[in-house]
């Protein structure tokens, strides 16, 4: 009896010393090293564009192009760091082609005129571009926030400021097509366009790649000045950094 007595006091020794060396401590769970996380910060966009609205009178052709380049400063929430939000500067860029059309950019008009000239000394090719510095802010989701590798999408605003509008007009011809002058023609003027834009945008995408779309939310033409129509355009985002 004495020896199982003496071993049970042992045992409650070695366990006292145990707990007092070992103290129970409350969970708390690991910081997550973000200090080499993907950021995104620099995307490039490649898009077709379209006006939503536009007349049957005005004749577009061709894969009408938006290009844009955009530099975003990234930051993660502190609750959940697959959640962020980015905001930053960047230049958007729209290419409008036309068919056998005189788009009178710099005419003394009341409003800006888009002329079909197909049956009459037209040019082949007729562009108008527009260019603004933009401030998008998003929203953005990544599955796999610190390799970069997964589900990824994002939603957004973006604030413009025109920063210039022309058009481009090359290679002359003649209402049945034949060459007159090859020459190129160009004219600037941002007196019919709004000098403010507002848009919606998206991302949704794997990894570097993702796809994209974005909508004008205010019209492209001062308000009597033109037609009233709103780009929007879908395309390809490559983002890194």
């Amino acid at each position: 009896m004495k020896k199982i007595l003496s071993l049970i006091s042992g045992v409650l020794i070695v366990a006292s010393v145990t707990a007092q060396e070992n103290p129970e401590t409350k969970k708390t769970k690991p910081k997550i090293d973000m200090s080499n996380r993907a950021n995104d910060h620099f995307l490039v966009q490649l898009g077709y564009t379209k006006w939503a609205g536009i007349p049957d009178s005005i004749n577009t052709k061709g894969f009408s192009k938006s290009f844009n380049v955009y530099f975003l400063f990234d930051y993660p929430f502190k609750t959940n760091p697959k959640l962020s939000m980015a905001f930053g500067p960047g230049i958007a860029t729209d290419h409008i082609l036309f068919a056998k059309t005189y788009v009178g950019i710099k005419d003394n008009t009341s409003g800006i005129l888009f002329t079909d000239q197909s049956d009459t000394t037209h040019f082949k090719k007729t562009k108008l571009a527009t260019a603004y510095l933009e401030a998008p802010v998003e929203f953005r989701y990544s599955a796999e926030p610190l390799t970069d590798k997964g589900l990824k999408f994002a939603i957004g605003l973006k604030v413009g400021t025109l920063l210039n509008a022309h058009t481009r007009n090359a290679k002359l011809e003649d209402k049945s097509n034949a060459a007159i002058n090859d020459y190129v023609m160009k004219e600037s003027s941002k007196r019919f366009f709004n000098k403010t834009r507002l848009s919606a945008s998206g991302r949704i995408g794997y990894g570097h790649w993702s796809l994209y779309a974005s909508y004008q939310l205010t019209p492209l033409f001062r308000d009597g000045l033109g037609p009233v129509v709103r780009p929007f355009s879908i395309g390809v985002t490559l983002s890194g950094l």
